[in-house]
């Protein structure tokens, strides 16, 4: 689906665009995911927009049969990539599960501003990005995905997301189209 509008409060969410994540093997480039995020931020400010960064520090508790992390990371996994030119009105989330809305204060924040939509991006796909747009679709945000701006470790879950989760969660375009909404 084609973004048709946005909303005059609306707010950009990039997830864990961070050092430790932005370099694993991506199905598409992450450095391409980065600069397209980059360049949505730079809009988003120049319009007076907030710009929430989102970064991952830890894991929810519980078993499970996927890989985990093994051994502690480099002290500066956690830093968010210097592309993103974070300024001091960027709302910056850290978070230890997949969504950016369970455990964090990103609700009250994007509420207190009067944010009704968020376009989201970041990586990966089906883990961040996903959870982040559906936490923000059931809490009643209207909800654009970057299409451009995210990518995954897998192209399957990356194709599933994109084709058959994102269209039921709200609408989805690229970064320029995003940028032209913009005005």
């Amino acid at each position: 689906m084609t973004a048709t509008t946005l909303d005059p409060k609306t707010a950009l969410i990039l997830v864990d665009l961070q050092k430790g994540i932005v370099g694993h093997p991506t199905v598409h480039p992450a450095e391409e995911v980065v600069e397209r995020a980059a360049r949505l931020a730079a809009a988003f400010r120049e319009h007076d927009l907030p710009v929430v960064l989102v970064r991952v520090t830890g894991g929810a508790p519980g078993r499970n049969e996927g890989s985990g992390r093994q051994g502690t990371p480099p002290a500066d996994w956690a830093e968010l990539v210097p592309e993103l030119n974070r300024q001091d009105s960027d709302i910056v989330v850290t978070k230890q599960t997949w969504g950016a809305f369970y455990g964090t204060d990103l609700d009250m924040q994007l509420r207190r501003r009067g944010i009704t939509q968020v376009v989201v991006g970041g990586i990966a796909t089906a883990i961040g990005v996903e959870s982040t747009a559906r936490g923000a679709h059931e809490r009643g945000y209207h909800v654009t995905i970057a299409t451009d701006a995210i990518t995954d470790l897998d192209a399957e879950t990356h194709r599933n997301s994109v084709e058959r989760v994102f269209p039921r969660l709200g609408e989805t375009d690229t970064t320029e189209a995003i940028v032209k909404l913009l005005g």
